[in-house]
């Protein structure tokens, strides 16, 4: 067990080194190291919040690779997965999916970075921003993805982080057990969502599909990992209201 916590604690590290420290492989994400200091802990509560508020501003408005992301390759680019000639029927329905997709990284992300606003303990903050990091990678992959579909994401972004950075702060202010609990319900969630979508996806369109196959990969090791940190159940009526805005996001998302 100990041995294992080890290299979670390594990747974890690793990740954050890649985006705060070294330059990512892929130099088109150079820009991208420092929009959410990986210290936060030596950080005013001013800066924290502005912290916040300027990783949201690039969310909703700026250029895709303006996000915090790891620098992980987009799956099934430049390999043998061939974009999928679409009809405009299927192309407009696939573009809504991802979305869909798109915005319920945006709150994932916003969840996370309100979560690590108020977490008492550094290894919490470092394993809630090393996740971030890699909803962020999910941004980046479905808005270049919904950039090929000649489509766009959703108009209502802003809302989705702003309330979601509202909502993981006061997880996280309910303490750490909660606030991993909150996480581990929130990606189970997202899993089942995820595999819904699958099923709705044509088969031919290997480049979502693999987009979507990566994503759900990251959610289930977050949600391991928040599980295996200590995250508490979270009760019935909770994990319904979750449900419940989830599925008001979905639904206009996909439109809007």
């Amino acid at each position: 067990m100990g041995a294992a916590k080890d290299r979670e604690v390594y990747r974890q590290r690793a990740v954050l080194e890649r985006v705060f420290v070294h330059k990512p492989p892929n130099s088109a994400f150079s820009y991208n190291k420092r929009p959410m200091p990986a210290s936060l802990r030596h950080l005013s509560p001013l800066d924290r919040i502005l912290s916040v508020v300027d990783q949201g501003l690039r969310v909703s408005w700026a250029s895709p690779r303006a996000t915090a992301a790891s620098g992980r390759p987009t799956p099934g680019a430049g390999g043998d997965l061939a974009p999928a000639p679409l009809d405009p029927a299927t192309a407009r329905h696939v573009a809504g999916l991802m979305r869909v997709n798109h915005a319920g990284e945006v709150a994932a992300q916003a969840l996370y970075h309100g979560q690590a606003l108020v977490a008492r303990d550094p290894a919490v903050r470092n394993f809630l921003q090393a996740a971030a990091l890699e909803e962020g990678d999910h941004l980046l992959w479905c808005a270049e993805r919904l950039e090929s579909l000649h489509s766009h994401t959703s108009r209502l972004n802003p809302l989705w982080y702003a309330g979601s950075v509202v909502i993981g702060a006061i997880a996280g202010l309910c303490g750490d057990a909660i606030s991993l609990g909150f996480i581990a319900e929130t990606e189970r969630q997202v899993e089942g969502h995820l595999d819904a979508h699958l099923t709705r996806l044509p088969v031919a369109d290997t480049i979502s599909r693999a987009i979507i196959e990566q994503m759900k990969q990251d959610e289930v090791q977050h949600r391991q990992h928040a599980l295996a940190r200590g995250g508490a159940a979270l009760p019935a009526p909770v994990r319904a209201v979750m449900r419940a805005v989830a599925k008001l996001m979905t639904s206009s998302a996909y439109w809007v």
